[in-house]
């Protein structure tokens, strides 16, 4: 068997054993008979749907909402949130400690953050971000799998609800001239080493949390959309958020995702390109614009002594 496929039992990677498919689809990144073309074919019905994943964001497309209020990030300053690093053969996993949350970004309920995993290209020399920005695509991309606290835990529900899941999506960038920075990022990738073939993991021991891998992230500031899994099974069940700010990490530790990890045994070839491309544009929103509500506040007011000066 050609090792490219790594034709595994699988669950999404977006969400990576926490939840996924309910039947088991054997699906891959690059080899072509089940390859991204193939998805739509191999997992039908939503991998061909009408509310796919990723998208490319364009910004002055974007609506402004004024229920995108701000997070409530619980657990996130914990430095022993993160669990087990594992190499699943699609991408790097880590699990995180339950009692993890978040509420508030305009969701109807709080949400368990379960684990975050990463896409990429090849190093900084061939991005691989899922999601772009004004057709901007950055090296990697960072996501947080969040699941409805009601539904506690049921992974059938939580795929069969268009809101189950809440993905926390960061881009990330080159943080140019350094090396090793920040250190919280240092210490994550410390762990590649130990994971290189697919189906190992290692404990992440206590030392870093999530709000130092986000630190640099003004996280009031995002965009909202209605989307899905971004792996089979590719379930429409998944409300979007992609942080405006990007992570900024060094070269250095970018590049030691495409060069460390495998999709099989270290014979195997290395994990690249482990993204998806974008999909049909989905309606997206945002926060209102600074001073806009005082420019309508503003532009009401004229009017209404507009309004009286006619009457005088």
């Amino acid at each position: 068997m050609n090792l490219l496929a790594v034709v595994a039992v699988a669950v999404c990677a977006f969400t990576q054993s926490a939840y996924g498919a309910s039947d088991t689809i054997a699906w891959c990144y690059h080899e072509e008979s089940c390859g991204e073309s193939k998805w739509p074919t191999i997992a039908a019905p939503f991998c061909n749907g009408t509310r796919q994943s990723p998208i490319n964001i364009v910004t002055e497309n974007a609506m402004e909402d004024g229920n995108l209020t701000e997070f409530t990030f619980q657990g996130y300053g914990s430095s022993s949130a993160l669990t087990i690093i594992e190499n699943t053969g699609k991408t790097v996993k880590v699990g995180l400690r339950s009692g993890t949350k978040i509420s508030g970004g305009g969701l109807s309920e709080s949400y368990d953050s379960l684990q975050f995993h990463l896409h990429w290209g090849n190093g900084t020399a061939v991005p691989g971000s899922e999601h772009t920005v004004d057709g901007k695509q950055y090296p990697m991309e960072l996501h947080i799998v969040n699941s409805k606290s009601s539904l506690n835990g049921n992974t059938s529900l939580a795929v069969a609800d268009p809101e189950g899941l809440a993905a926390l999506g960061f881009l990330i960038e080159e943080l140019p001239n350094t090396e090793n920075q920040p250190d919280s990022w240092k210490t994550l990738a410390s762990y590649l080493s130990n994971i290189t073939e697919a189906g190992t993991n290692a404990t992440v021991a206590a030392g870093i949390s999530l709000d130092d891998l986000l630190s640099g992230v003004n996280r009031t500031n995002y965009y909202r959309y209605l989307g899905s899994l971004t792996t089979p099974a590719c379930n429409e069940a998944v409300v979007w958020t992609v942080f405006k700010d990007p992570i900024r990490v060094s070269k250095n530790l970018i590049d030691l995702f495409s060069t460390t990890v495998h999709i099989g045994n270290t014979s195997s070839p290395l994990m690249v390109n482990v993204f998806r491309r974008v999909q049909a544009a989905q309606p997206v929103s945002t926060q209102p614009r600074s001073g806009s509500s005082a420019h309508a506040g503003y532009s009401l007011a004229l009017m209404g002594i507009s309004l009286v000066m006619g009457r005088v």
